[in-house]
């Protein structure tokens, strides 16, 4: 998951009172440094991807298109004919743009450890 995906989150959400409380109380850029810690901890590195229109490109012909979404959970390729679960085909696309990435070098963006005596 992109920290960008994060951004503006507590606008966007419609939730229930209890449940907002929950939701406002949650530090999102905790959440970032702890992912961030445990990845470099553990060897795994770390590449943010723009998440930037990735719920409506097609994860087959790369075709960007707003109408590529009919409905929240249903993805249909209006040039292809493509269609998967629209989460599904959002997480192929940022799979492959962390895959473009890696592949081209990019650093890993995991803070560096501090050591522990």
């Amino acid at each position: 998951m992109a920290l960008e995906d994060l951004t503006g989150i507590r606008e966007r959400v419609r939730l229930r009172k209890p449940r907002r409380a929950t939701l406002h109380s949650w530090s999102f850029h905790q959440l970032g440094t702890f992912i961030a810690y445990k990845a470099k901890r553990a060897g795994v590195p770390v590449v943010y991807v723009d998440p930037a229109y990735t719920s409506q490109e097609c994860s087959r012909c790369h075709h960007i298109d707003r109408r590529n979404r009919p409905s929240q959970a249903v993805f249909a390729c209006r040039v292809c004919g493509f269609v998967e679960h629209a989460d599904l085909n959002s997480s192929h696309n940022i799979a492959a743009r962390g895959w473009s990435l890696w592949v081209r070098g990019a650093e890993s963006q995991a803070p560096a450890l501090t050591p522990t005596a």
